[in-house]
């Protein structure tokens, strides 16, 4: 049978090419991967930056305790008259730890001359807002020859929600909410702290005293 050259062309174009449908298909096939594969990257990337976030947050409570730690194991039991009082902050109760130092590598100033009373406590970040800061109030003791005159505030970690200290009293073993004046340091002191991030607080029990004290 013989076929025209028309029609045998219209063959031969059918056979090697591809119709409307296909392409359509093709595309959006294309479309659904390059989505998926979007997706996949994106919720990587989200993943990555919220593991980077928790990260620095952990690292800034990690520092917080070794800060503490290297601070408070060179107290002396004679001068440090370590209290532990709650006081009035926002209408509600928020603990603090108050203590007598010397300038240090603890206190973030090396090189002050003379004696601080120092505390650690909850202060707003700002007059309007609600947002709380953790860090030290260093005041100069009188009679000191610094030149810091005044009370400054350095803050150690910003945005937390609570401040728990607790004390442990050696001579009665047990935890204590307050730790009254009187020359005496605790064994350990415990804090808790609610940070903005996690709904479980970050918590460290700190040792007072590293080795016995010796004043020479």
């Amino acid at each position: 049978m013989f076929i025209g050259p028309d029609k045998s062309r219209l063959s031969i174009r059918n056979s090697i090419g591809f119709t409307l449908l296909e392409i359509m298909l093709a595309v959006g096939i294309l479309g659904m991967m390059s989505l998926a594969i979007f997706r996949f990257v994106q919720s990587n990337m989200i993943a990555l930056n919220l593991s980077s976030e928790t990260a620095a947050a952990d690292a800034q409570y990690d520092g917080l305790r070794d800060l503490l730690t290297a601070e408070w194991e060179s107290l002396s039991p004679f001068r440090a008259n370590v209290t532990g009082e709650a006081f009035k902050l926002n209408d509600r109760e928020r603990d603090e730890i108050k203590w007598n130092s010397s300038a240090g590598p603890g206190l973030l100033t090396r090189y002050a001359p003379g004696q601080f009373t120092v505390t650690l406590r909850l202060q707003p970040a700002n007059e309007k807002g609600d947002r709380l800061d953790l860090g030290f109030l260093r005041k100069p003791q009188g009679g000191s020859d610094t030149a810091e005159v005044r009370e400054t505030w350095v803050p150690l970690i910003k945005n937390v929600t609570s401040l728990e200290i607790s004390y442990f009293d050696p001579s009665a073993n047990t935890w204590l909410d307050r730790w009254p004046s009187g020359g005496r340091l605790p064994s350990l002191v415990k804090l808790a702290i609610g940070r903005a991030d996690s709904s479980v607080p970050w918590e460290a029990i700190i040792p007072l005293r590293r080795t016995p004290y010796s004043p020479n």
